[in-house]
């Protein structure tokens, strides 16, 4: 009688400490003042100056092989790009793109990428796009995942059309238009 009271109290401790967690919970979308999703389009030029007397991306780290590769594989680079609304870099700023991109393939040219755009005019200023993904950056047009948001962001999703508007192969300066789609919560 004993062993069948203490397999019952243990059957049911389990159960209960299965369903009573302490550190998660399900909640309503609503509760964090969520309440429709809406799909917003973004559109604005990036510009990675890697060169010139004040360069916004700059390498932090390489492979030893990096110089020999011709993907440039292993190469590291931190980025504080402004993000304008037109092509011409003397166009209104709206934000920044802030973030890492590596050289990831030995193949081919292509990078990793890691970026915040945060953003500093009109009802977005303050509120940031995740943006992560492989970027093959010699291929005119190519997509990068949308992965979150903060601000007026929170909990976004979506993607990011990138086309390459210039590129310097001199000096490694690009300027790329993106064109964001992400759902947004208001």
């Amino acid at each position: 009688m004993a062993i069948w009271f203490i397999t019952l109290t243990l059957l049911f401790s389990s159960l209960t400490a299965a369903t009573n967690s302490d550190f998660f919970e399900y909640i309503s979308p609503n509760s964090l003042g969520l309440q429709k999703e809406k799909l917003l389009h973004l559109h604005f030029f990036l510009h990675d100056n890697t060169s010139g007397p004040k360069p916004t991306a700059v390498q932090i780290a390489e492979a030893q092989t990096t110089n020999t590769s011709s993907t440039f594989f292993g190469f590291l680079a931190i980025a504080d790009d402004p993000l304008t609304v037109a092509a011409d870099p003397g166009s209104k700023v709206v934000g920044k793109g802030q973030g890492l991109y590596g050289f990831s393939d030995q193949n081919e040219v292509a990078v990793v990428m890691l970026f915040n755009f945060v953003f500093t005019e009109g009802k977005f200023n303050g509120s940031t796009l995740n943006l992560l993904g492989r970027n093959l950056i010699f291929n005119q047009e190519r997509e990068l995942a949308i992965v979150g948001g903060t601000g007026v962001f929170k909990f976004s999703r979506g993607y990011a059309d990138l086309k390459t508007y210039s590129l310097d192969n001199k000096t490694g300066n690009a300027v790329v238009e993106y064109n964001i789609y992400a759902f947004q919560y208001y």
